[in-house]
C-alpha cells in the first residue's frame, strides 16, 4: 500500500512539474505571439501602427528601402520605435533569388543569385547602421527577404550571427521553445485570410503552448500579399481580449526570452 502511495505521489509531482513548466514557458501564458510586418511599407505607418496603438499592442517591422520610400518615413519610424515598436533589418534592396519559380518580380540588379556573401553581408550591415541612426539601438533581429537563406549553397547570415539576436524565415510552423531555431524562426504568411482564420491559428498556438509568428505585408493595400483592414483589426481585438493567455511582444523580446530560458 505504501509502495502504491509513493508511486502515486511521484506521478503527481511529475505531473505538477510538467504543468508548471508549460504554464511558465511564456511568461506564465499559454503561448507567445509576434506580429511582424515586412518591407517598411507606407501602410505600416498609416494603417498598421495606428491599429496597434489603438489596442496597446507592439509590432515588429522589418524595413527595407527597395521602393526608395524610407527617407520620407524616418521621423515616423523614429516615433514608432520610441513608443516600443521594433525596427528590424530586412536589407536595403530586398534581394531575392530570381532563378526560382515565381520570382519574375526580382530586379536583375538585386537578384540574390548574382550576389556573393560579402556583398550581401555588407548590405545587411549598412542597413543596421541606417536603423541605428533612426532608433539609436544596437540590438536587432533580421528577416530573410523572400525567405531565401542561402546564396547558392552558402548561408549568408552565418558570418553575421553575432550582429543579430534572431532571424525570421518564412516556413509555416509553430514550435515549442526548445525546438525553435533562432536563426530561422518560422511564421505564417497572411494573404487574404479572414479574422476567423487567423484566430484559428492563435487558438492552435494556445493549445500547443508554442510560438506563433504572423507575417503581414499589405494591410488594406499596397502589396499583392494583403489582408483587409477589418480582418487585421479583428485579430488585434481578439489578441487584446486574450492578453491574459497570450504573451504578445516584439520579436527581439521573444528571442531574448527564449535564449535566456531554454536549456
Amino acid at each position: 500500500m505504501q509502495k502504491i502511495s509513493l508511486i502515486l505521489l511521484i506521478h503527481l509531482i511529475l505531473m505538477f512539474n510538467a504543468s508548471a513548466q508549460t504554464d511558465n514557458s511564456w511568461h506564465g501564458k499559454k503561448c507567445a505571439l509576434v506580429l511582424t510586418y515586412d518591407d517598411g511599407l507606407n501602410i505600416d505607418l498609416t494603417n498598421v501602427i495606428p491599429a496597434l496603438d489603438s489596442v496597446g499592442l507592439k509590432g515588429t517591422f522589418y524595413i527595407s528601402d527597395y521602393f526608395n520610400g524610407l527617407n520620407a518615413q524616418i521621423n515616423k519610424w523614429r516615433i514608432a520605435a520610441a513608443e516600443g515598436h521594433e525596427l528590424g533589418n530586412h536589407t536595403i534592396w530586398h534581394p531575392c533569388d530570381g532563378s526560382l519559380s515565381g520570382r519574375s518580380f526580382v530586379q536583375p540588379d538585386y537578384d540574390l543569385h548574382t550576389y556573393d556573401v560579402r556583398r550581401m553581408d555588407n548590405e545587411i550591415l549598412a542597413m543596421n547602421n541606417i536603423l541605428k541612426a533612426i532608433d539609436g539601438k544596437s540590438k536587432r533581429t533580421f528577416a530573410y527577404p523572400c525567405g531565401d537563406l542561402k546564396i547558392h549553397d552558402t548561408s549568408y547570415l552565418d558570418p553575421l550571427k553575432n550582429e543579430f539576436i534572431a532571424a525570421r524565415g518564412v516556413k509555416g510552423e509553430m514550435l515549442p521553445m526548445d525546438k525553435i531555431d533562432l536563426y530561422n524562426i518560422g511564421c505564417y504568411t497572411m494573404n487574404g485570410q479572414s479574422t476567423d482564420e487567423m484566430i484559428a491559428l492563435v487558438r492552435k498556438a494556445m493549445a500547443s503552448h508554442t510560438l506563433l509568428v504572423f507575417l503581414f505585408h499589405g494591410v488594406g493595400g499596397e502589396h499583392s500579399l494583403n489582408v483587409s483592414l477589418e480582418a487585421h483589426s479583428g485579430l488585434l481585438h481578439y489578441l487584446k481580449q486574450h492578453e491574459n493567455e497570450i504573451w504578445i511582444a516584439p520579436m527581439i523580446a521573444v528571442a531574448e526570452f527564449i535564449k535566456s530560458n531554454r536549456h
